[in-house]
């Protein structure tokens, strides 16, 4: 028989523990139905109405959808019939077929179809109008629930429907997808990987037929052995060929599915074969070993059936696998292990999984083009520390993946261009920065910066220490990621913008009588003009000391400082506590304050009176703050203007505040470390936000 999915070992999924509920309610499916049987109610599902919001963001229907349930639109519904298989899937009028080509290769897989499709419902007794399944999303598996009213057109389904009328598992499947990803339109186009993936949490790799190696013909008959999924295509050079036919037949841009592989004996000879199937149903290859050709004759009826050859339009065909690397550009693998696709011996694969973003103005670098920015970007360290049994290297899998892209089609989002390189590490803990990257190159790279949900590529490298560098091609785009690294020997990673120590400096201390410069002598003397009898300044006296002061220096450029910054710095520096600042802690705070507009000089390349956002991590560096990305991240955000350029007032506002929440939170931790559960990151991040 042709390999099918069926081999035993290492084609099983991964057994995550049980879903996570993902209904508004927080009620799980046994639960929402166990509640509608007893009020005697079918479910609907207010979180995927039954209505236009549900089909379509930017276009109207062109024609009148009426949403029914199964039972409203034959007598006799069967969730499955016969068994789920690759037949149940036909194309209605969505451009879906990279879901369906998908939908169709899982049928071929048992325990990941049971995983996706749960068989603890059906239209018979416990029937609610209720059903679920479950998809895989960023390294957690979830379990989402849907009401049964599909959209129709005079009785017919109008998307995904089964060859067989009253079967409803495959359009019932399709709308949970269209749920988890916000709408039915958003699953317009796409390649089938990203689904196999959200049916199976593995892992996926794609080869061009041209360029595939010479064993290709094993490496998919492997694959196929061991459960994994597999897709092919064939590209397009423009939009006008899109769905365009080949004169044997075949679809341009068109997601088919890969069903088997198998040879037979042709006079003697052995002949590879592959059996592919459009997801429409019909439409088939007419060359060489298609449904009709001559060649079929020269195999026996046995043979033929063991096959399961015949000549109906069913969509599915053979067709010899010199063709088939010829007329065929893109094969998509995903694989439930990452040995799927190498040596007979099964291994056990460590990952590691890391969640970040790319965020405007912080750490949306961009790839090494942008030198400027590029060192901004999350970086990731890799230690490999074992080397491969009987190798001198260390295998390993990257995969990089974008996040929720589709789901945000609505607000306009497209799917970013990303890629990542791999640089040997220096040895020197904490965030790379620019200079590092001007003279280092690479020790290994994605093998594109490409336009799609993930990337990924496989690796040898010696042992060692390694930074990892994810980025999108241009900078300034914002998106989260997952980034799983697999590797066959266990492998360390720490993400290096992750919580870090901040090096509070100490205060500075006061000049000593008598040693005072002009510049403090005359300021004393405005203190004094302005501060009255007591010698003190509210916040409101502050602020003119301090622009009328800083007016005078030539070398740095601003407006003034805010009221704001004045309060803070007083609630920084006010000893006493009674919201006024003395001269003395007044001198203090200008020795702080030189200090940080020297920085600010340093970093404000241009002389403009800003500092780009991307250098503000080494400024605060520079003054003893060592930042996490989230608590960079949200400084970016509070301080800077659309331009992402900080002021020099913006600037010293944010020093002020980490000074003042570095130094409360060590006068916390210092009096009962039991009170504090949060690294002072985090409760910086806490107190910024109040």
């Amino acid at each position: 028989m042709p390999h099918l999915y069926r081999a035993p070992g290492p084609q099983e999924p991964s057994t995550p523990k049980d879903a996570r509920i993902t209904h508004s309610s927080g009620q799980s499916f046994e639960e929402l139905r166990r509640a509608c049987l007893q009020k005697g109610v079918l479910f609907e599902d207010p979180d995927f109405p039954a209505d236009g919001s549900s089909l379509f963001y930017s276009e109207r229907p062109q024609i009148p959808f009426v949403w029914k349930r199964p039972g409203e639109i034959v007598q006799n519904p069967e969730f499955i019939l016969g068994g789920a298989t690759r037949t149940d899937i036909c194309q209605g009028e969505l451009g879906d077929c990279w879901l369906l080509a998908a939908i169709a290769s899982l049928t071929l897989n048992e325990k990941a179809l049971a995983r996706v499709v749960p068989q603890d419902q059906s239209f018979g007794p416990g029937y609610a109008g209720i059903f679920h399944f479950q998809f895989w999303q960023h390294s957690e598996w979830l379990d989402v629930v849907i009401d049964d009213r599909l959209p129709t057109f005079r009785d017919r389904l109008v998307f995904l429907h089964s060859a067989e009328h009253n079967e409803f598992w495959s359009a019932l499947l399709e709308k949970a997808y269209a749920k988890l990803n916000g709408s039915y339109e958003a699953l317009k186009g796409g390649s089938a990987i990203e689904a196999m993936e959200d049916f199976t949490g593995g892992v996926a790799e794609t080869f061009t037929t041209r360029e595939a190696p010479g064993n290709f013909y094993e490496i998919l008959e492997k694959a196929l052995k061991r459960g994994s999924l597999v897709g092919c295509s064939i590209d397009i050079r423009n939009a006008a060929e899109s769905e365009a036919r080949t004169p044997f037949g075949l679809i341009k841009g068109h997601a088919y599915t890969v069903t088997g592989v198998d040879q037979v004996n042709v006079r003697g000879q052995k002949v590879e074969l592959i059996r592919v199937r459009n997801p429409w149903g019909q439409v088939e290859w007419t060359g060489s070993w298609s449904d009709s050709s001559s060649e079929w004759r020269s195999v026996g009826p046995a043979e033929q059936k063991r096959l399961c050859h015949t000549a109906l339009d069913d969509g599915e065909f053979w067709m010899a696998f010199g063709d088939f690397r010829a007329h065929f550009d893109k094969v998509e693998v995903c694989s439930l292990t990452p040995d799927a696709l190498e040596e007979d011996a099964v291994h056990k694969w460590e990952v590691t999984v890391h969640q970040g973003s790319w965020v405007r103005g912080s750490t949306a670098g961009g790839c090494r083009n942008f030198l400027d920015t590029f060192w901004t970007n999350p970086q990731i360290k890799l230690s490999l520390t074992e080397k491969d049994e009987g190798q001198e290297e260390c295998t390993f899998l990257v995969a990089l993946m974008q996040k929720d892209r589709r789901k945000l089609k609505r607000f306009g989002a497209n799917v970013l261009t990303i890629g990542y390189a791999i640089y040997q590490c220096p040895g020197q803990e904490g965030h790379l920065n620019k200079d590092f990257f001007r003279y280092h190159a690479s020790q290994a790279r994605s093998k594109t910066f490409i336009n799609l949900r993930e990337v990924s590529d496989r690796f040898r490298l010696p042992p060692g220490d390694y930074i990892l560098i994810p980025s999108t091609f241009e900078p300034h785009q914002e998106a989260d990621f997952c980034l799983r690294i697999f590797s066959e020997k266990k492998a360390i990673t720490r993400d290096m913008d992750g919580s870090v120590d901040i090096d509070l400096p100490e205060p500075p201390k006061p000049t000593a009588p008598g040693r005072e410069t002009e510049e403090e002598r005359q300021f004393q003397t405005l203190f004094e003009q302005v501060a009255g009898e007591d010698m003190e300044v509210t916040a409101e006296e502050l602020k003119y000391v301090l622009n009328a002061v800083l007016q005078k220096k030539k070398d740095i450029k601003f407006k003034e400082l805010s009221l704001i910054s004045c309060k803070n710095i007083i609630s920084l520096m006010d000893t006493s506590g009674n919201g006024k600042l003395e001269f003395s802690e007044f001198k203090v705070f200008w020795d702080k304050l030189k200090k940080w507009m020297s920085l600010f000089l340093q970093f404000d390349a241009d002389r403009s009176g800003t500092m780009s956002s991307y250098e503000l991590r080494n400024a605060l560096k520079a003054a003893g703050f060592q930042l996490s990305s989230p608590l960079l991240q949200l400084i970016v955000l509070r301080y800077t203007d659309l331009e992402l350029q900080l002021c020099f007032d913006d600037f010293l506002n944010c020093l002020v505040r980490l000074e003042n929440a570095s130094r409360v939170f060590q006068a916390l931790s210092t009096k009962n470390k039991e009170f504090i559960h949060l690294n002072i990151n985090e409760f910086i991040i806490l107190t910024m936000n109040i």
